[in-house]
């Protein structure tokens, strides 16, 4: 029998989960929370690296592009979703490729991730080119959707990287994300331990490199898109406590600039001009 991902290996306290009460059996579990943390914190160098990459990619007019299957897959559609509300960003500049398409987002489909050709085609229509970066998303590092899409975005230009729960995955990439998340105490299901270290890297990730490329002042946001009541206030909050003025001229300053709180700020900020003599 050839060699299983450590990700399908049994984990030596999943073995009595069934017998436990609800109590313990919720605190079991949680362990594997805990160990997907540690998992993302010894990936933190490799994880610099990655958002050094994609700040570069973003910052040059490209795209930062997830591929994934399954779990892995909507979650970088999750990631990316939400970035433009958060960094002001187009839709288009962080997208997400799933085995299966849209259909794929809210209910499973069986055999997608196995289609390697459908990963290549996917990047075609996305057109990556070298200005990208393209991310497979795969727990086992092995998935033919994710292989395939990588392979694809190499042969046209792109950069590439895997993130991945298996410390064994070789496929042929520029950078390589391991999250040593191990055995899942539900053998093979991936949403626990390896999906919660994913959801924990992409975040880090996309935000580390929007920060990077200026869309966070003093830990507050100033390129977010106010398209909500509550995105508004607090587009006025952050206007409010960064060129330091009250409420009313905030949201004074937001709507003179069509409500982007970077260039409220930076208004704020200019000197007034002083009136010529006459």
């Amino acid at each position: 029998m050839r060699s299983l991902p450590i990700t399908e290996a049994p984990h030596p306290r999943g073995s009595d989960l069934e017998r436990l009460p609800a109590g313990r059996l919720l605190a079991r579990l949680h362990e594997g929370d805990r160990e997907a943390v540690r998992a993302v914190g010894r990936a933190l160098p490799s994880l610099a690296r990655l958002v050094e990459a994609a700040a570069s990619a973003l910052g040059a007019g490209g795209r930062l592009v997830y591929a994934g299957a399954g779990t892995s897959g909507r979650l970088g559609a999750l990631d990316a979703a939400e970035c433009p509300p958060t960094f002001g960003v187009s839709p288009r500049q962080v997208l997400a490729l799933v085995a299966g398409g849209r259909r794929a987002l809210t209910r499973a489909v069986e055999g997608a991730e196995d289609d390697r050709a459908a990963g290549a085609a996917a990047v075609r229509r996305a057109r990556a080119g070298a200005r990208d970066l393209v991310v497979g998303v795969s727990a086992s590092g092995t998935t033919p959707f994710v292989l395939g899409a990588l392979e694809e975005a190499r042969r046209r230009g792109a950069r590439t990287a895997l993130l991945t729960s298996n410390p064994a995955a070789r496929a042929r990439t520029g950078l390589r994300v391991v999250l040593d998340t191990g055995p899942e105490l539900v053998a093979g299901s991936t949403r626990m331990k390896a999906g919660t270290a994913a959801k924990m890297a992409l975040g880090l990730v996309s935000t580390a490199a929007f920060v990077r490329l200026g869309t966070v002042r003093g830990g507050r946001m100033v390129a977010l898109a106010p398209a909500s009541e509550k995105l508004r206030r607090r587009a006025v909050r952050n206007v409010a406590v960064l060129a330091g003025v009250g409420e009313a001229r905030a949201r004074k300053l937001l709507e003179g600039c069509g409500w982007s709180v970077r260039d409220a700020v930076d208004r704020a900020a200019r000197p007034k001009a002083r009136p010529r003599p006459r």
